[in-house]
């Protein structure tokens, strides 16, 4: 899709879907709170690092904040993730998230720049995971914070619109399958991956779904 552009419409768009989904909330005892930032900004690089067929009319195209994790750390090292982290005593999901991008990526945004929330996810690892939706916006630059992150990666948010996203596998002992969405010639795993799947179905496409039930393969479950 090369009508999304990152400007005011898409910025409309995605708001008056977030405006009318309810999210549902996590609350369960002895589990550590997180929130994560679903920042929109424009291209502004070849994605072809990836097999994702690009044109140089796409620089201002809508993609998503990804980063690789630093591959030093103790927990999910080298693995996909949105920006973000533990929440400190006292904040909200929305103050984590900015905080966090500040932190991991250089993008220092004020709370105007949230447009909404998703549904709450519970990880093996021992976390409730709230998802924010910021809106980061063109002209920026994105320095990563090597102690956390290894690379940044804007992906376009195309690509998580492809025909044959999301994958979904069998999880041996469970009811309920992995969701894996592709990019390139690589796969995003859950939880990341059933947070970025609900911000395509809820915020771009308009469909209220939710994604809770979905595994995360045993890699993430440390």
């Amino acid at each position: 899709m090369k009508d999304l552009r990152c400007d005011d419409n898409l910025l409309r768009h995605i708001k008056t879907n977030l405006d009318m989904f309810t999210s549902l909330p996590q609350e369960q005892k002895n589990l550590k709170r997180a929130a994560v930032a679903i920042t929109i900004v424009n291209i502004d690089h070849d994605p072809a690092i990836y097999d994702i067929p690009y044109e140089s009319s796409w620089r201002l195209n809508a993609a998503l904040i990804l980063t690789r994790r630093a591959f030093r750390l103790r927990r999910h090292a080298g693995q996909w993730a949105l920006p973000g982290g533990r929440m400190d005593a006292g904040e909200t999901p929305e103050e984590t998230a900015l905080r966090e991008l500040g932190e991991e990526v250089g993008l220092k945004l004020d709370a105007d720049r949230i447009i909404g929330r998703l549904d709450d996810y519970v990880t093996h690892s021992g976390f409730i995971i709230s998802p924010v939706v910021v809106w980061g916006g063109t002209e920026i630059e994105l320095i990563p914070n090597h102690a956390e992150v290894e690379s940044i990666h804007r992906i376009p948010m195309a690509e998580f619109l492809r025909e044959d996203a999301p994958i979904l596998k069998e999880m041996p002992g469970s009811d309920h399958p992995v969701l894996l969405m592709p990019i390139g010639t690589d796969c995003i795993a859950s939880p990341t991956a059933a947070m970025i799947y609900q911000f395509r179905e809820v915020a771009l496409i308009g469909r209220s779904i939710r994604v809770a039930h979905f595994e995360q393969p045993f890699f993430a479950w440390q």
